[in-house]
């Protein structure tokens, strides 16, 4: 597990979980993930108690060791060896967090972004429309909409596409169906992926047809062969 994927589960489970969490459980959260990372990601590591305090600003020792505890309670971090005092490290281990999670977060990013497409594009139109009053504005097209989409989207989970990315999927989406596009980039968003798999679009046909709509496209292509045959046989 890397820092990235403790970073999601963190807010998926925080999102869902508002009541319980401060702003002091995402900062000691995160500095432990830091020390972990700067000791070559040991299994078990000690977290000296002052130098947790100073890193993220909390003077009492109370607020810190209940902040520790509770994101031992939450199932982020195990407790393996307890200090003995306020001066001594506690000895800790990060946690493979393994809580089913209902993925709100998710849901509420892509709702978000879907918002900020459209009001982005309202807020474009009007600057098109005050430089281009005597001119006709020409739309977006559909694809070029779902586009934007998944441009939004990236940015979001901070991994902003370049420009040359952004010109390189034009490129691929001009030479794609609507159908299949939306179907791709939605498919991506959903599963919160951060790479488009154009491919996924070929088994959808499969996924989505009966076992009766494929027996009767396997009797219809027989047939439609056994006419070509015939319409042969009869020219000779």
């Amino acid at each position: 597990m890397n820092s990235y994927e403790l970073s999601r589960n963190w807010f998926d489970w925080s999102f869902s979980n508002p009541e319980l969490i401060s702003p002091n459980h995402s900062a000691l959260y995160f500095f432990i993930i830091e020390h972990c990372n700067r000791l070559g990601w040991k299994e078990k590591f000690g977290l000296p108690t002052t130098m947790a305090k100073e890193a993220i600003g909390i003077r009492s020792y109370n607020t810190y060791i209940k902040t520790l505890n509770d994101l031992v309670e939450f199932g982020f971090i195990k407790m393996i060896e307890k200090s003995k005092n306020q001066y001594s490290s506690n000895i800790i281990a990060l946690s493979n967090f393994d809580k089913a999670l209902n993925k709100a977060l998710d849901k509420a990013l892509i709702k978000h972004t879907t918002k900020q497409v459209q009001s982005t594009g309202e807020s474009t139109s009007s600057i098109i429309k005050q430089r281009t009053s005597n001119k006709e504005e020409i739309p977006k097209t559909k694809k070029e909409l779902i586009l934007d989409n998944w441009i939004n989207y990236r940015k979001e989970i901070k991994k902003k596409l370049s420009e040359a990315s952004i010109n390189n999927l034009r490129k691929i989406i001009a030479e794609k169906s609507e159908e299949c596009v939306e179907y791709v980039i939605q498919e991506s968003i959903t599963n919160g992926w951060q790479g488009l798999f154009w491919d996924n679009y070929k088994l959808k046909p499969l996924v989505n047809k009966s076992v009766d709509d494929l027996y009767a496209e396997n009797v219809m292509r027989q047939y439609e062969e056994n006419q070509r045959r015939n319409d042969t046989t009869g020219r000779t």
